[in-house]
């Protein structure tokens, strides 16, 4: 799972992506244009595949949306005519950051490789002691008639120069009005007026299977038009977990980014960010921003420059059958608490590691994604209420809400020195005692995994990981974990601490 444009790998379906989502915090520059391709493509085929765009249509009386075509097939042309002229290609210009004298730009650099494959000799090689230039290439959208315009944060990340060309040809530089990492949303302005814009929808009106529109310029082809259905919502990604994602099958690849998804009745529901690929390229699995979200960051861009969001100060994980069993629970649903920080919001409500977040403010909360975002939205200062299932029953918590800050604090890494296991044969666990010293400061106890097999294995727990609690019961001790395993029946759920993350990992033991 990786953001445009460059797609390093796939989205783990492990343990490993577990870590990666658990935290309710949120923990270069764009792909190259057409030249970004695998082979080189003969400019007799570029120009007769990129004909000039025609002008600004008349906006039509109707409204555009579906229509079933002559062929009985979904007919978009009308949204594509009425809103194509408000998308727009978003080039950068930037330097590739060095970390040393004479550094190589990253390897991933696709003008580089091109150029060092199909240009003259010495053509990807900047001046001696200067950083290289990196040339991209992105999507964005017109929001408003006097030049704003969304689009990813990654898009522009250091960028030096923006400039934005309309599908009319007329291009200008961009101001980059502000970005917010934390939801990959960017706001840019041009000094224009009488823009053709968007029209923005209401994402939670959208069905799973509606079909939807993605415009953008995939490797530099300027206004490309792709069609899908939606394959679910509120999706939760890694590093992402501000974002409820719309994961689509709509093809989008690098240079797609910051494009808008349009829906049936030809709005605007989200901003096109990410892809699930192993190849690079598109593999049925895309992913965008609702823009619900994206207008609320956008408000607090224009206004102050920078995103103010709350925050509650812990770690979260959604439920599956499993963890919902061992927690007693008939069905999965809310935000399971893997960690409490100290001192946050949270800690102070009274929230506990192993607790079930069910309501925030007395609207139910169905998946862990859920909670990051609502809690985003809310005011530092603000007073809310919690509804959490704990040890079987319901409480009610008051709560505070803080203020976010993106910087993270690293726990101390986990010691690993040699010692005599202790067996724990249901789990196909081999643990033993932390030593004095050995957690860290503010660390909780918990046992030292030195060896998996069996269920714990299979779950994906390994050597190095900390056992903090079964079932929610913290357990410090062999005889305590001995003892709520026995007690637990047939499945129990571990909290894992792997360097500074935790995940329960539910465990089905062995007879």
């Amino acid at each position: 799972m990786t953001r445009f444009p460059f797609a390093r790998g796939a989205l783990a379906a492990s343990l490993v992506a577990a870590f990666a989502v658990a935290g309710v915090h949120y923990a270069p520059g764009a792909s190259a244009a057409a030249a970004a391709a695998t082979r080189p493509t003969p400019a007799a085929v570029i120009a007769q595949a990129a004909p000039a765009m025609p002008g600004v249509p008349a906006v039509p009386s109707a409204q555009p949306g579906l229509a079933p075509s002559a062929r009985g097939s979904v007919d978009f042309s009308d949204i594509v005519e009425r809103y194509g002229p408000a998308v727009v290609n978003v080039s950068v210009t930037g330097r590739a950051p060095r970390s040393g004298p004479g550094a190589e730009p990253a390897p991933d650099d696709a003008l580089r490789e091109f150029l060092r494959r199909f240009g003259p000799p010495g053509a990807q090689q900047a001046p001696r002691g200067e950083a290289p230039t990196v040339r991209g290439l992105g999507s964005g959208f017109v929001v408003s008639a006097d030049g704003l315009i969304l689009t990813n944060a990654h898009v522009v990340e250091g960028a030096e120069e923006i400039t934005v060309r309309l599908t009319d040809r007329r291009e200008f530089r961009a101001k980059l009005v502000g970005a917010d990492p934390q939801t990959d949303v960017a706001v840019l302005r041009i000094e224009a007026r009488n823009l053709p814009t968007v029209r923005l929808g209401d994402p939670s009106r959208v069905r799973v299977g509606e079909p939807v529109l993605a415009i953008g310029s995939p490797y530099g082809f300027e206004n490309t038009v792709t069609a899908g259905i939606v394959s679910a919502k509120s999706r939760s990604l890694p590093d992402d977990t501000y974002v409820p994602f719309l994961q689509t099958d709509v093809a989008v690849n690098p240079g797609n980014s910051g494009g808008p998804l349009f829906d049936a009745r030809g709005e605007v529901i989200g901003i096109n960010s990410q892809i699930y690929s192993r190849t690079g390229g598109f593999q049925g699995l895309s992913f965008a921003i609702p823009i619900d979200v994206a207008t609320r960051v956008q408000g607090q861009l224009v206004a102050t420059g920078r995103v103010e969001r709350g925050r509650f100060g812990v770690s979260i994980q959604e439920l599956d059958q499993s963890l919902a069993r061992a927690f007693g629970m008939q069905t999965p649903r809310g935000a399971l608490v893997t960690g409490v920080e100290p001192g946050s919001p949270a800690a102070a409500a009274g929230l506990l590691t192993g607790d079930v977040i069910v309501a925030l403010d007395g609207r139910p909360i169905d998946r862990s994604a859920e909670l990051p975002a609502r809690v985003a939205e809310m005011k530092p200062g603000q007073r809310a209420s919690l509804e959490v299932l704990r040890e079987r029953g319901s409480k009610t918590l008051p709560i505070v809400v803080g203020t976010f800050t993106p910087e993270k604090v690293a726990a101390a890494g986990d010691a690993q020195p040699p010692g005599a296991p202790q067996p724990a044969a249901r789990l196909g666990l081999a643990v033993r005692e932390l030593r004095a010293g050995e957690g860290g400061p503010g660390q909780p106890a918990g046992l030292l995994v030195e060896a998996s097999g069996g269920p714990a294995a299979q779950a994906g727990i390994r050597p190095g990981d900390r056992i903090l609690s079964v079932n929610g019961t913290a357990v410090s001790t062999v005889a305590q974990l001995r003892d709520r395993v026995s007690a637990a029946g047939d499945e129990v759920a571990l909290l894992i601490q792997r360097n500074d993350a935790r995940v329960f990992v539910p465990l089905r033991l062995a007879s």
